[in-house]
């Protein structure tokens, strides 16, 4: 099982440099990979943008996995984050991967742009703009009508370096179906309890659900759990760690947010918050057997 940071991009997390010097931090800590939220807004906090941060995050990197977790595809055009993500894999040398889901909270990166707000609607832009990404990314003439988006014979290029295309994970609350069965046509499944970790039993019920739904079984398949370990403890973080391990998890994922130790989501990200992330990324993941 790899082990992955993630962390808002908040606060003095904010500033694209000291997200690049976290970054280095992450990677000499043994950490995997390290993901970034999406948001345009979190009340009146200082918010970066995900694409340039992961851009200096490559480049002040050298072999640690990066990525958002989760980008919000219905409040983007498909075909420009298609030109960006290919960007930032041939930046990175191959080792971005992409987290989607419906995205946060409707009314404040959606409602208040004049987006549409609507779950129903998000879920169907997101379910195009994902099937336009393969279909662009293959760098052969790629055509699409859908209920949102028209593409007319259009071809991208260059091709990502990552093969047979950058891997697509799909976040959602992890005991609804419809997330279940988006996650069972593309690479990697990020059920959701938020501040909870999921137990085992749940994960072998999530497991179960998606795998009947996936056209090849056999394929390779990412399962990414979202949790919260002793930092100081990494001998007892890794026997907590263990039995997801066993069970075929390949992805944990560590809050490093601020909010894990009580922070309100009202409450202006300080240097104290910065310092509690700073603390649990220099930390490190747990003891690797």
């Amino acid at each position: 099982m790899k082990y992955g940071i993630s962390v808002p991009p908040f606060g003095d997390y904010s500033d694209p440099r000291t997200l690049a010097r976290m970054a280095q931090e992450a990677e000499q800590a043994g950490w995997d990979g390290l993901f970034l939220w999406d948001h345009m807004v979190m009340g009146d906090e200082r918010v970066a943008d995900p694409w340039i941060a992961l851009a200096a995050i490559a480049l002040n990197t050298s072999h640690i996995a990066l990525g958002p977790m989760v980008i919000s595809l219905a409040r983007r055009r498909p075909w420009k984050v298609a030109r960006e993500s290919v960007t930032l894999d041939q930046l990175s040398q191959g080792r971005l991967l992409l987290g989607f889901g419906l995205g946060g909270s409707g009314e404040d990166d959606f409602g208040r742009f004049g987006e549409a707000a609507d779950d129903r609607i998000r879920a169907q832009k997101l379910d195009e703009g994902l099937t336009i990404l393969d279909g662009l990314w293959s760098g052969q003439p790629f055509s699409f009508h859908g209920e949102h988006y028209h593409l007319n014979d259009v071809t991208f290029r260059p091709t990502p370096l990552r093969q047979p295309r950058i891997p697509i994970w799909i976040g959602g609350s992890w005991d609804k179906p419809r997330p279940q069965k988006r996650a069972a046509r593309w690479d990697g499944y990020s059920p959701l309890k938020w501040l909870e970790n999921m137990s085992v039993e749940e994960w072998k019920q999530v497991m179960e659900a998606v795998n009947r739904q996936r056209p090849q079984p056999d394929a390779p398949f990412d399962w990414i759990h979202n949790g919260q370990l002793p930092g100081d403890d990494p001998g007892r973080a890794a026997e907590i760690a263990r039995p997801y391990a066993e069970l075929g998890v390949t992805w944990w994922i560590e809050d490093a947010a601020p909010y894990r130790w009580g922070w309100r989501f009202d409450q202006p990200l300080t240097e104290q918050a910065t310092r509690l992330m700073d603390d649990r990324i220099r930390q490190g993941p747990p003891l690797k057997r």
